[in-house]
């Protein structure tokens, strides 16, 4: 051990979530404007600044003018609970899961929902199922970037532009790092704690003139809570998506995501995702010339720019049984944590032993490089104290 010597140069930021993420570079709490503190969010200069965070995020992902664009409660995941209670059930359903939420959105659909005409196209950690065995005459769930399995659609070349069904996409690790085309998206959600390093708690839910046709002829058999109901009376409520939220939001949280997105804007045309392609490549490098670490998605193609999830394939550690090769990562990422150059980088708890990484584009490509100096330290001096 005292001949493993640790990296003389540091993270500057050590902040490595994958959820809530790192704040862009120079955030400080006093860019966030406290005239609106503790005002009503149906006052009109808070109106505003709600529909300013909308407009911003229209602006910065090409949304089209037809697309509606809300601010919802219980983050992604209230935004796509939204979806499938409201507008599931009108015909048969493919849902895709390769990863955790995948798998969690195959539960409420199955279990919860109880949908007779459910097909489930899955596969194992790091690879992605058959999208040739889509079939677009149904409606498809699916997530456009598995956050825990580091494992993303590569395009939306396999999206049927003259589908019948509904393609509700789980975009929250892929909005604003990744290219979306929302002409073959009708629901799009995600949350601004990704890849724009905001708060939790809200969500964005994007819905196509295909969708709301759907939410607007087609009445589910079932009872649905006030957070997810988007119609009255057979029509869509225009209010949510002209600033009317459904219940109250943190005008702080509106601040900061504006704060966020108008940084954005300093960055140029595909700034942010500019920014996660070079923290990705900077990562990709280390590993393929790094012998005990490897991609855990296997075709280069399907790689996340963002939630990069990597395994150990040392001889000496694979050759270990499953548990150890497990406490082996983990104290890999606790090491790194006590020395505080990275903190929160070990894999989801549902996903393959192994490390996760959060490339998105607020991290900055100097700190991933730092970092990666002491994943090789950590490794040898874990290894060295087996």
């Amino acid at each position: 051990m005292t001949d493993i010597l640790k990296p003389d140069v540091r993270p500057a930021n050590p902040r490595f979530s994958s959820g809530p993420c790192t704040k862009r570079p120079g955030w400080t709490p006093e860019f966030l404007n406290d005239n609106l503190l503790g005002r009503s969010h149906r006052a009109k200069p808070a109106k505003a600044r709600i529909q300013y965070a909308i407009d911003l995020t229209r602006e910065l992902l090409n949304v089209p003018d037809d697309y509606r664009i809300g601010i919802v409660p219980a983050s992604d995941t209230g935004a796509v609970e939204m979806a499938l209670w409201s507008m599931l059930g009108e015909r048969g359903v493919d849902m895709l899961a390769w990863e955790s939420f995948g798998a969690g959105w195959v539960t409420d659909v199955v279990k919860q929902l109880k949908l007779d005409d459910v097909r489930v196209l899955d596969a194992d950690y790091g690879k992605l199922p058959d999208l040739g065995q889509v079939d677009w005459t149904r409606d498809v769930v699916f997530t456009w970037n598995g956050t825990t399995s580091g494992v993303r659609v590569p395009n939306a070349d396999w999206i049927d532009a003259d589908r019948e069904g509904l393609s509700i996409c789980d975009a929250t690790s892929a909005a604003f790092a990744q290219e979306l085309d929302f002409a073959k998206l009708d629901v799009t959600t995600f949350s601004w704690q990704k890849v724009l390093g905001g708060e939790g708690a809200h969500g964005v839910i994007i819905l196509s003139p295909r969708a709301v046709e759907r939410l607007e002829n087609y009445a589910p058999d079932r009872p649905l809570p006030k957070i997810f109901r988007l119609t009255k009376g057979g029509k869509l409520i225009e209010g949510i998506f002209e600033a009317a939220t459904i219940n109250t939001p943190s005008l702080m949280v509106i601040e900061d995501a504006i704060d966020a997105m108008e940084w954005a804007k300093t960055l140029g045309d595909n700034g942010l995702q500019k920014r996660a392609d070079a923290n990705f490549n900077l990562l990709n490098a280390w590993v393929e010339a790094t012998d005990w670490v490897a991609n855990l998605a296997e075709v280069p193609e399907t790689r996340s720019n963002t939630s990069v999830c990597l395994k150990i394939v040392d001889p000496e550690i694979t050759a270990l049984d499953a548990d150890t090769q497990a406490k082996f990562a983990k104290a890999i990422a606790t090491r790194l944590d006590q020395e505080g150059v990275a903190f929160d980088i070990g894999a989801y708890r549902d996903a393959p032993a192994g490390l996760r990484i959060w490339a998105g584009s607020t991290v900055e490509t100097a700190d991933l490089e730092a970092l990666t100096h002491w994943l090789d330290f950590a490794f040898a001096a874990e290894k060295a104290a087996l």
